[in-house]
């Protein structure tokens, strides 16, 4: 069975739900988006069913595309929609209609339940990492761009995949 996962905003302003066949944190994407949105480290992406997505407060939730490229010829506008609240600012979750049937909660605004501690941290988009950024301690994967397995697949794999 999926987990609901059960999330909100700092300022209580939009509280959320969704099912989630893939609620372990175990991928921790250190690209210059995840850390400047994020915060100081990069942001961790779950798992959800989209169709199940439940919102309170909506009128509070803006949606930032990101620039890719930025400064560059080869400049664009992301697909790609992080959703966060227009008040107190805090990352909610990731919307791409390239994958409508997903929705990706942000990990740091998940109330409940408590998330499992994955044995590994995957660490993604090391390209992009400046040297003032620290890696969480504790064994851990890194790639330089993207890691092996999509959300999916790493879950199915590690026998933690919720049907």
């Amino acid at each position: 069975m999926p987990v609901e996962l059960k999330g909100s905003c700092h300022c209580g302003s939009v509280k959320f739900s969704v099912q989630s066949s893939t609620p372990v944190p175990y991928q921790l994407c250190v690209c210059s988006i995840c850390r400047k949105v994020g915060g100081v480290g990069g942001s961790i992406n779950l798992g959800g069913h989209s169709s199940t997505l439940q919102i309170e407060g909506k009128e509070n939730i803006r949606v930032y595309k990101a620039i890719m490229n930025r400064d560059t010829k080869g400049q664009y506008i992301a697909s790609s929609e992080r959703n966060f609240c227009s008040k107190c600012s805090t990352m909610l979750w990731l919307y791409d209609e390239t994958w409508p049937e997903l929705i990706h909660p942000f990990a740091s605004a998940i109330d409940s339940p408590e998330l499992e501690v994955p044995d590994t941290m995957v660490c993604v988009k090391l390209d992009s990492k400046p040297e003032c950024v620290r890696l969480p301690e504790g064994k851990k994967e890194v790639y330089d761009n993207y890691g092996p397995d999509s959300i999916e697949r790493w879950h199915k794999k590690h026998g933690l995949y919720k049907e």
